[in-house]
């Protein structure tokens, strides 16, 4: 088991993280009023994951926490959680910019592991499944669990208190027929600082 400290009052990292979010906020704002480009808007989303995902190992780091991240590629989402004194994940809830965030559904993400594409498994739960979304069996009124039961699934990356993090690739990416394909990315290679790539790439629909 790992012990988190408590602390009281603000810490430096906490105060950066505000000064962070107020700046994301303003860049959020400037887009939003000032142009409705989709691409603007995509690579808006790219550079605050790059800046939450870099504040989150530095939190990590300095609290001596365990966090993860939580990509949902079919919900097109992604969220952070951290270990608890039991050892499970939980969401952080003490800190907004950790909290879920949602993409548009005209935008997509694409996590990366070690060089393979990770996709979302559901299989369990698809037409031709065995149990539906509440595992239960209607036919004979026998319930063995709610889908609120379950277990949430784990991470699939690691910001760790000693620093290391999961290698990883994730892409943002946006389609449309007439504006085009394009794509930003962040990468780790284990450690801060985190790669980015917020320049746009064509790429050819599939």
């Amino acid at each position: 088991m790992i012990p988190a400290q408590r602390q009281s009052g603000f810490t430096l990292i906490e105060i950066m993280l505000v000064l962070v979010i107020m700046g994301l906020v303003s860049a959020y704002v400037v887009v939003n009023a000032f142009g409705t480009n989709p691409s603007d808007k995509l690579k808006t989303e790219a550079q605050r994951f790059h800046a939450i995902a870099t504040m989150a190992s530095d939190f990590a780091v300095l609290n001596q926490l365990q966090f993860g991240l939580v990509i949902d590629d079919k919900r097109n989402s992604y969220h952070f959680v951290t270990l608890d004194d039991n050892d499970n994940w939980i969401p952080v809830e003490q800190n907004k910019a950790f909290t879920k965030r949602e993409l548009d559904s005209d935008y997509a993400l694409k996590l990366q592991l070690d060089g393979f594409e990770w996709e979302t498994e559901d299989s369990l739960f698809s037409d031709n499944a065995l149990f539906d979304e509440t595992l239960s069996v209607s036919s004979d009124g026998v319930q063995i669990g709610k889908e609120e039961d379950i277990p949430p699934p784990p991470p699939q990356i690691l910001f760790l208190s000693s620093g290391d993090i999961t290698e990883f690739t994730l892409t943002f990416e946006f389609f449309d027929a007439q504006l085009g394909n394009e794509t930003f990315s962040v990468s780790s290679q284990g450690y801060l600082p985190l790669n980015h790539d917020l320049t746009a790439a064509d790429k050819e629909r599939p």
